[in-house]
């Protein structure tokens, strides 16, 4: 068989990506040369990982014909039925070479071990991974630290630590700093760590889970005390009531997402080698346990492009699970590892993590419902299939490669030797799902119709799921209006204009019950090695008791872990000015202040301020008296983000015709934070509502307003006002509509909705991603 060139292979198999897809892929992923411009085309970028990855198999075989394999991985990757991990993606190919998600970093009860940790999590990060830690082997607060005779400051001090650390590094240019902070239960410093993030601007770059163990879980169900336990003398440092603290993390749970839990003593029933370390910790989504100093490669197979004719495609399943194993497989060997520790870890394991995505589309190009009994078995018989099969792939390789080399002291040590310690993972493939149009791991679609606002004349349109676009013009009962009420709805439940047997099967994940997430979850955890990344979302109104009855669910369901968010739970909340009358006593009596009448023309400035959430106008308007009235506006019209910003702008301009001094209102504004500050030519814009305090201090500077010129603002650099020619009108917006995922933050790079998944917000827009 005649081999292709590059150029043949790419010309006849070109990559079919839709415009989100391209989107993600030139902001996040293709090569760019000095001055930013992109150097690649999709295909191109295939191609060079392509032909990276199989390069090891030269390590095997020196005589080995590489042509077939290239073009066996490039056709996996441009078909879009296999996409690697975003590192593989960014970095095959290239000088980094990194080619890790993520990473599990071991921290002793020492300042070295801590601040050896934190300047290799620092490596890690620039290098675009994210890390995992325990922090239980850290002595309590107030614990003798017998070589200063001073005492402790406990694991969440250090966390803090850890967390600016993250903060101070922009992970590879791609990829933001992401961390797993956990804990276990018997830890005396637990109840602390459970509140730790009781603040939405704290601990920003981590997520939190708690390490339960079986004591705990007997203890809670049969409503005793548990013993805590020192670790640095080990021995019992107490007791706590069981059901007190599970109580605890269900009202932080409840709250705002966090802590999550995590079954630590199931996962080391699980650990295939027990004898090379215990588990302590996970990536930072929760996924991929891994023992300290090791690393995992993930890549998810799309099973949207796996149905022929109402049917699952086995045999071309079979194939790509093959492909798949092999391709991580040589990922391992490709890898430049960022600390030679990790390197010498992952290799002596050679764990690797095959998942999937787009399995709420397989339902529905099945036409099976999302959580019926249909989808359970189904989900079990694919996940199955794809383990049974990857293990098969990875005894084949052993047989050419040999073992791993922790083979003999593992748990197949008596069987057939096997490359891989595990193969199979179901991670929350985010981005990459973005890239293949696929819905994201095991998650059910968000919603059938989204509303956008970002073409250029800012009129409205509609993104609609394919599927359901296809059955409903099939059907003959599309229409602009329909749309219009299922993106304000969320859901076709309850629309008569949908017939019945539609509305069965195109559900969304609000009319999914949080029971049936975790019996998908368990499905899918049956047959996977590793743990299964998912979300059970809960309505706003949910309760406390519905999180409490959903984490002894999956307990009971055998899940290695679980994370839960309230709809809402998450909010920015709207900065409330004082909320009281402001009152100003004359002459022995108390006088009500009123806001003066807005004159019919007004001049002032605009401001162009750039926040975490995008770029802010902000315009300050005056009467004769002065300053009269403040606009914003923030990215893209609409949104949860815009209309806190304009209900901040509406409630100073009535404080500034009432008479409020200008100063008092900075004062009130200036320093709030929020998860997402950034740098500016003036300085650090801690938040929205910094960046307004900000741009009314410009202001004030313009106007040369002596009354406001504190030492600060005279030091500062200006934020200099948008040109005549280049600002917005910056009006309120009259159409915010009561959108149904008004409830998320917007994304700050493009001003779209974003979606809550594993303890990370993701755009399906443009590929931002952050963990909360």
């Amino acid at each position: 068989m005649a081999q292709n060139t590059k150029e043949e292979l790419i010309s006849e198999n070109s990559a079919k990506l839709e415009k989100n897809a391209l989107t993600v892929l030139q902001k996040r992923y293709l090569g760019k040369d000095s001055n930013g411009n992109i150097i690649e085309e999709p295909e191109d970028l295939f191609y060079r990982v392509a032909e990276n990855i199989a390069q090891a198999d030269k390590i095997y075989d020196k005589d080995a014909d590489l042509a077939f394999l290239i073009k066996e991985f490039y056709l996996a990757m441009s078909s879009l039925d296999f996409l690697p991990n975003s590192p593989t993606l960014m970095n095959a190919g290239r000088h980094l070479q990194q080619l890790s998600a993520c990473f599990v970093l071991p921290i002793e009860d020492s300042m070295d071990s801590i601040f050896e940790t934190l300047k290799n999590t620092a490596l890690i990060h620039k290098s675009g991974g994210g890390t995992g830690f325990s922090f239980s082997r850290l002595r309590p607060k107030n614990d003798n630290v017998k070589t200063t005779s001073g005492v402790s400051s406990g694991p969440v001090s250090f966390m803090q630590v850890f967390n600016a650390a993250t903060e101070a590094i922009k992970q590879g240019g791609t990829r933001r700093g992401a961390n797993m902070g956990m804990l276990r239960v018997d830890h005396p410093d637990i109840l602390d760590f459970i509140t730790c993030k009781d603040r939405n601007d704290s601990l920003n770059n981590f997520n939190i889970s708690v390490a339960v163990t079986k004591e705990f879980m007997e203890a809670l169900e049969e409503e005793t005390d548990y013993n805590l336990y020192n670790p640095r003398t080990k021995e019992a440092a107490g007791t706590l009531n069981a059901k007190e603290v599970f109580n605890k993390i269900v009202d932080q749970a409840w709250k705002n997402g966090e802590p999550g839990i995590v079954f630590i003593d199931r996962m080391n029933d699980a650990n295939p080698t027990p004898e090379a370390g215990l588990i302590e910790s996970t990536n930072p989504c929760g996924e991929q346990p891994l023992l300290p100093y090791e690393s995992c490669n993930l890549g998810s197979i799309n099973l949207s492009h796996f149905v022929k004719e109402g049917q699952v495609d086995w045999e071309r399943l079979e194939s790509i699970i093959k492909t798949a194993v092999h391709f991580l497989d040589n990922v391992i060997d490709m890898n430049n590892y960022p600390i030679q520790k990790i390197g010498e870890t992952t290799r002596s394991n050679r764990k690797i993590g095959l998942g999937v995505m787009g399995w709420a589309d397989m339902l529905l190009s099945l036409g099976i419902p999302y959580g019926s009994h249909d989808s359970l078995m189904l989900a079990e018989k694919v996940m199955g299939f794809i383990q049974s099969k990857s293990h098969e792939a990875s005894e084949e390789l052993a047989l050419k490669r040999g073992a791993f080399p922790n083979f003999k002291q593992s748990i197949y040590g008596k069987g057939n030797p096997i490359r891989n310690a595990t193969t199979t993972t179901i991670a929350p493939t985010g981005t990459i799902g973005i890239i293949a149009s696929a819905s994201g791991g095991i998650e059910p679609i968000f919603a059938l119709v989204y509303k956008r606002a970002n073409c250029l004349d800012n009129a409205e349109m509609y993104e609609v799921n394919p599927h359901f676009e296809k059955v409903a013009k099939e059907q003959g009962f599309y229409s602009a209006e329909l749309m219009d009420k299922i993106a304000e709805k969320g859901s076709v439940h309850g629309l008569k204009e949908v017939p019945e047997k539609i509305k069965k099967v195109f559900v969304t994940a609000q009319d999914i019950t949080p029971e049936d997430h975790i019996r998908m979850q368990a499905a899918f955890q049956k047959f996977t090695d590793n743990a299964v990344s998912k979300t059970v979302n809960f309505p706003n109104s949910a309760t406390k008791e519905d999180v409490k009855k959903v984490y002894m669910l999956s307990y009971k369901m055998a899940c290695k872990g679980v994370t839960v968010y309230r709809d809402g739970s998450r909010d920015l909340q709207v900065l409330n000015l004082a909320n009281k009358k402001e009152t100003v006593q004359s002459q022995g009596e108390i006088k009500e202040k009123k806001p003066r009448t807005r004159p019919k023309k007004t001049m002032g400035f605009t401001f162009l301020m750039h926040t975490g959430c995008g770029k802010m106008y902000v315009t300050i308007n005056e009467d004769e008296q002065g300053a009269c009235e403040l606009f914003t506006q923030l990215g893209k019209s609409g949104g949860c983000t815009s209309s806190q910003s304009e209900a901040v702008a509406r409630m100073i301009s009535l404080a500034l015709r009432s008479g409020v001094n200008q100063q008092d209102i900075i004062n009130q504004l200036k320093g709030i934070r929020c998860p997402s500050p950034t740098l500016a030519e003036g300085g650090a814009i801690l938040s929205c509502a910094d960046a307004v305090a900000k741009a009314l201090e410009a202001y004030a500077k313009e106007k040369q307003t002596p009354a406001l010129f504190t030492e600060e603002v005279i030091n500062s650099e200006p934020y200099a006002p948008v040109e005549e020619n280049s600002r917005p009108s910056a009006s309120y917006s009259s159409d915010i509509k009561n959108n149904f995922s008004g409830s998320c933050p917007q994304c700050p790079e493009c001003g779209e909705m974003l979606t809550f998944s594993e303890g990370c917000v993701v755009c399906r827009d443009c590929g931002y991603s952050k963990c909360w």
